[in-house]
């Protein structure tokens, strides 16, 4: 079954966000808008204009075509910068840990 380019867009957009880690709000500031915003596009109550596919795209590094082709092809693009750490999981910050220093 083929998909339609909403559903390809929505499908790409919930791929990057799950690869990258980021959560809708995270997207909606990217793009200027809130996430209820997102949250209606992604829902499908609401679709991504072409404007928003480009700076969904832009915000990935990715080309706005990637995006398009759905989520396989636009997680495929994603520079490996904007992956998430293996081992992290969404929306969840990344903690350093320091090995403690050994005294004599």
């Amino acid at each position: 079954m083929r998909m339609c380019l909403d559903e390809l867009v929505r499908s790409a957009a919930a791929a990057l966000l799950h690869a990258t880690g980021e959560s809708q709000t995270d997207l909606a500031t990217a793009l200027g808008v809130s996430q209820a915003q997102v949250s209606r596009r992604q829902s499908g109550a609401a679709a991504w204009s072409l404007a928003d596919c480009d700076a969904v795209a832009a915000h990935y590094g990715i080309a706005a075509l990637d995006l398009l082709a759905g989520p396989t092809q636009a997680t495929e693009s994603l520079p490996s910068e904007r992956r998430r750490a293996p081992g992290r999981q969404a929306g969840t910050a990344q903690l350093e840990t320091v090995p403690e220093e050994s005294t004599p």
